[in-house]
């Protein structure tokens, strides 16, 4: 398997987007923290994390239809391969995440970009200092952060059989650890 050194060249070489990579970088992190507490490989759920959306800046519109052949031709393998195709399940892709890490997967891609959202509008602008009932509470309102699939993550949560808010605050944690290099970390005080 390819180092994450290979992983970011990889993705590099695909996307020039450095929101998609704080995107990338947030799904690492919490991929990591996922399988380091269910006793998995934290270095494969992570780079998994990294590269799900290879493809995704040049071809937004046919999402994951050229992310196998992509990793393929990097020596990826075809288990980390299919988790990746996973975590589009029933939005751009036709594999049903069924081993816990594509689980992972599909509950935290939306999460991440929702909780970046619920820190982007706090006066801190942190994930340093957000709580879960902060996010509870933009979660039901439908114009903030009005593009994140709630059912998707929603669903990942069912699937995974924990609650939404076992799921929020695991993500915050991981976030928290990767803050500054997912522009997360907030401003300095004035």
């Amino acid at each position: 398997m390819p180092d994450r050194d290979a992983a970011i060249a990889l993705w590099r070489r695909h996307n020039d987007d450095e929101s998609l990579f704080r995107h990338a970088l947030s799904v690492e992190a919490a991929m990591r923290r996922f399988a380091a507490s269910r006793g998995e490989d934290a270095e494969f759920w992570g780079l998994v994390g990294l590269l799900h959306d290879v493809d995704y800046q040049r071809h937004p519109d046919e999402h994951l239809r050229h992310a196998r052949p992509i990793l393929s031709a990097a020596g990826w393998d075809e288990g980390f391969i299919r988790a990746v195709e996973s975590h589009g399940w029933g939005l751009c892709s036709d594999v049903e995440p069924v081993h816990v890490m594509e689980k992972v997967l599909f509950a935290v891609d939306e999460l991440t970009g929702f909780i970046a959202a619920c820190a982007y509008v706090r006066p801190s602008r942190s994930v340093l200092d957000l709580e879960v009932k902060s996010v509870k509470k933009k979660w039901g309102t439908a114009a903030f952060a009005a593009g994140v699939r709630r059912d998707v993550i929603e669903k990942g949560a069912a699937m995974l059989g924990v609650p939404l808010e076992t799921l929020i605050a695991e993500t915050i944690e991981a976030l928290r650890g990767v803050a500054e290099a997912v522009g997360l970390k907030g401003e300095p005080a004035a």
